[in-house]
């Protein structure tokens, strides 16, 4: 498939079959990943997969209840209209994906949230050229227990910058409509 195609057909997938992703095709999605550009060409990321199903359980339930204490001290907040999803015990805010992959790097590095971004679109496109589903869920990012932290490798000097679930789709959801882009001046 050509690139064209490729951004075209990458979706958002929140339905996955119950088959696990194998280790070789995940390095070989997060090598791709990798050939994002950075700031700098620092790289300054660095992956952690989880494909223990348990473990997936904890770090939905664990980023729901903070999101959740979150909203009770602030109901302004942003995810406060996920709160009667996030309410319901069987809730996996990875859609039971086989695969979660956390792209992390050192929280002093200036450029980390771009450059996390970038790697995360590239592990994106890699997974969709390969048939797979992904879906950037910045609803399983919010970490902070520190056991649960230390299980996946989590050190308190790196923070996350993309959450990404991986598996294969059950489907594919349609392309929704793109606004037109909005360019607010050309200087020349």
């Amino acid at each position: 498939m050509d690139f064209r195609e490729l951004m075209t057909v990458r979706r958002a997938v929140r339905d996955y079959q119950d088959r696990e992703v194998p280790m070789a095709l995940i390095r070989e999605i997060i090598k791709d990943g990798c050939e994002a550009p950075s700031g700098g060409n620092m790289q300054p990321w660095s992956f952690i997969v989880v494909t223990n199903r348990d473990a997936i359980k904890r770090l939905s339930d664990e980023s729901k209840k903070n999101i959740l204490m979150a909203i009770e001290k602030n109901p302004e907040f942003s995810f406060t209209k996920y709160k009667p999803i996030l309410e319901m015990p069987e809730f996996n805010v990875f859609y039971n994906a086989p695969c979660v992959v956390y792209i992390t790097g050192h929280k002093d590095i200036r450029s980390l949230a771009s450059d996390c971004a970038l790697a995360a679109s590239y592990f994106m496109l890699s997974a969709a050229d390969r048939s797979l589903g992904t879906c950037w869920i910045d609803l399983g990012s919010v970490i902070r227990d520190k056991e649960v932290r230390a299980e996946i490798g989590l050190s308190d000097d790196h923070v996350i910058g993309a959450t990404l679930a991986l598996g294969y789709p059950t489907a594919v959801p349609a392309r929704p409509p793109r606004n037109e882009p909005v360019i607010l001046k050309v200087v020349s």
